[in-house]
């Protein structure tokens, strides 16, 4: 049978074929959020979704594959991570059929209608404290991806993990940084395998928690995005101005040392806690507030760190909500923009869920909506070709 197809068709078939629209990037624009869960009192996804739209937040990622909240996010347009669990990671290691299954049942299954552009594999677990599952990561890994590829979703499917500074021996200077020997031979085939398939390098990175391990050497004004002398690195012949940055490359010249020079550092979890106990020095709400603005201001600027400055950074923000269930200490139940009732923790630009509840400081939009509006025409006008193509 011959299909005859108008030339109108025929130019866009030529231009812009419909299968190359369905490849996205796990990131759009600099700016997302986590969406930690770990509390009784937050928001339902539904009023989550209300409050990211207004944000104008579009990246999004989960920590586990919830599907109240993939139902929820179908159809708004946000394109969200979901994560695979640690408690997960050894099964889906030692069984190709099961990670197939997970990603049937949790990705698969919500597709096309929940943008999932992306699945972590587990979080922090190389230089964690379970020694048990550092060997089974990259089985995870190679698991989840090849269930991915099988059907056919690999190309629209971005698959990563992400790492602490406890991977690190030193990141001080940022060019001195390497990997711990004990997490070298664990690390290197996971990265060789990353390159492979195109991942980045995930970091989760907190100049909070550099301060206050050491706030009597640290300026406060360098890890907040103020007005500080900085720092020299006399290798890379490079001033750094704040922190994060420092952070980042500090994890560059870490990819560089192993070998890994081509390797994309994302951040996907910074942030700053409003409230602390006694002894966690600088975790109050003015200094969460000057964290989060500046960072979101560092964000829109679109420009990549001192050592790779064609890199622009990208970031989530850890995170939406305070989370009162979380164990440790106080800080880690208070690094939320939002309150549990959906109530901005303090001024940044964002509006709550509260009447009145609004905020006057104007930003730059971050995102680009321009890009989401071609991208969202290029989609619907291949699937309009698929759809002549199948009757």
């Amino acid at each position: 049978m011959s299909i005859h197809f108008p030339r109108p068709f025929l130019f866009f078939f030529l231009f812009f074929p419909p299968f190359a629209s369905l490849t996205v990037q796990a990131f759009t624009g600099t700016y997302g959020i986590n969406y930690g869960r770990i509390a009784n009192n937050i928001p339902s996804p539904d009023e989550v979704v209300t409050l990211l739209r207004e944000a104008k937040i579009k990246n999004v990622r989960i920590y586990d594959a919830d599907h109240s909240v993939l139902k929820a996010f179908s159809g708004t347009g946000l394109e969200i991570v979901v994560g695979l669990t640690n408690g997960q990671l050894q099964d889906m290691s030692a069984n190709a059929d099961r990670a197939l299954n997970w990603v049937k049942d949790n990705v698969q299954s919500f597709l096309p209608g929940t943008h999932i552009v992306g699945i972590a594999v587990g979080n922090e677990v190389l230089g964690g404290d379970d020694l048990s599952l550092w060997g089974s990561l990259l089985g995870a890994v190679k698991n989840i991806y090849n269930a991915t590829k099988k059907l056919h979703l690999d190309e629209m499917i971005e698959i990563s993990t992400a790492s602490s500074f406890a991977v690190f021996a030193d990141s001080y200077p940022p060019s001195s940084c390497k990997f711990k020997d004990t997490v070298s031979q664990y690390m290197k085939p996971l990265l060789e395998f990353f390159s492979q398939i195109g991942s980045p390098f995930c970091l989760n990175a907190y100049p909070f928690l550099a301060y206050i391990s050491d706030p009597e050497h640290i300026d406060i004004n360098y890890a907040l995005f103020k007005p500080t002398k900085g720092i020299y690195d006399p290798k890379f012949r490079l001033h750094y101005d704040n922190m994060l940055d420092a952070q980042i490359d500090a994890a560059y010249a870490a990819l560089e040392n192993a070998g890994f020079y081509k390797m994309e550092v994302i951040v996907t979890e910074t942030g700053w806690a409003s409230v602390g106990d006694q002894n966690e020095v600088g975790a109050n709400a003015t200094n969460a507030r000057t964290y989060n603005y500046n960072l979101r201001k560092r964000l829109a600027k679109k420009k990549g760190t001192p050592h790779r400055p064609k890199n622009v950074v990208k970031a989530y923000i850890f995170a939406i909500f305070n989370e009162n269930s979380k164990p440790g200490p106080t800080s880690e139940r208070n690094f939320g923009l939002y309150k549990a009732n959906g109530s901005i923790s303090y001024d940044i630009g964002f509006h709550g869920l509260n009447a009145g509840d609004s905020s006057h400081l104007s930003l730059k939009n971050i995102n680009n909506p321009g890009l989401c509006r071609s991208y969202a025409m290029v989609f619907s006008l291949s699937a309009l070709i698929l759809l002549i193509l199948w009757s």
